[in-house]
């Protein structure tokens, strides 16, 4: 383990044929915390920051890149999908949402650790809630961030989802190339950022620069992952110690999202983060560390 400052270098879990990149930050010995992150994004866009103050809360830190993301193991060939293409689907599936929910497995097996609190944002908050679900005995407490009940499907999704900020991508066209990546991420990163606290664009731009060689625009692997069917129990089941975080100007999922979440699962706590949007910002570090101590110690 490293000093408590310092990302380890990236190591790899194996699910089968996929292998699974991580790194880890924290407290050795400390409470097991697995970072889950969405939107096929790579894990360098945890802010360090956020990290930091889950180590101050005694939390020993795992994040992972989901298969089709970062540097962990990606499928098909190098089609590109807009974000509408992206919504739609792909085509034949390639893989489950148990899949996914495995591979949680597999860098909790290779890290050593028998439970871990499950932090997921996005769509990786689906896939944590999911993971509760179909390896209870594995999950100590859950955090789903900014994130859909994980049981709505097709038209009950949809009515979670705002599709402003999905039609200005959608427009916007940026040549192939590092310039081209950097501007396309950035670009994402500010517009789910709430207006009243804005991406910071040189700390934006530094997570980007860091995850950059693996594939940032990847809308095709990004739709796979949407589009992996569940067939596992349903939200109502979780009985894991819960925790439903929402940003009150996330321009993605709207804020009934969370609630439904938060009625599905008996005894979860909802918190809305004033003036946050989908992302992470630093306004909300000491209350996401603090909420997420109590979801592990209760």
């Amino acid at each position: 383990m490293t000093d408590i400052d310092t990302w380890s270098p990236t190591t790899y879990a194996r699910n089968g044929d996929v292998e699974l990149a991580y790194d880890r930050f924290g407290q050795p010995g400390g409470t097991p915390l697995l970072l889950m992150m969405g939107l096929a994004i790579s894990r360098f866009w945890w802010p360090d920051g956020l990290c930091r103050a889950f180590a101050e809360e005694g939390f020993d830190v795992v994040r992972y890149d989901q298969r089709d993301t970062g540097a962990s193991t990606r499928f098909g060939g190098a089609a590109r999908l807009g974000p509408w293409g992206m919504l739609l689907g792909p085509g034949p599936a390639r893989y489950t949402a148990e899949d996914l929910v495995d591979d949680a497995v597999a860098v909790l097996d290779a890290v050593g650790w028998e439970r871990a609190v499950a932090f997921g944002h996005s769509l990786g908050g689906i896939a944590a809630q999911r993971l509760a679900l179909r390896r209870p005995e594995r999950v100590r407490g859950l955090v789903t961030c900014d994130a859909p009940p994980s049981d709505a499907s097709g038209p009950r999704a949809l009515r979670y989802l705002r599709f402003g900020l999905v039609a200005r991508l959608a427009v916007k066209r940026y040549p192939e190339g590092h310039d081209g990546d950097v501007a396309a991420s950035l670009a994402v990163a500010k517009g789910l950022a709430s207006p009243v606290n804005p991406c910071d664009e040189a700390a934006a731009r530094a997570r980007i620069e860091r995850g950059l060689e693996s594939g940032p625009r990847d809308m095709a692997g990004l739709s796979r992952q949407m589009h992996a069917r569940w067939h596992g129990p349903r939200l109502r089941e979780v009985r894991t110690p819960t925790l439903v975080l929402h940003g009150e100007d996330d321009p993605l999922v709207r804020t009934s999202a969370a609630r439904a979440v938060a009625r599905a699962v008996r005894g979860a706590k909802l918190v809305v983060l004033d003036g946050v949007g989908h992302d992470l910002p630093p306004v909300a570090w000491r209350t996401i560390a603090e909420q997420t101590r109590r979801v592990a110690e209760a």
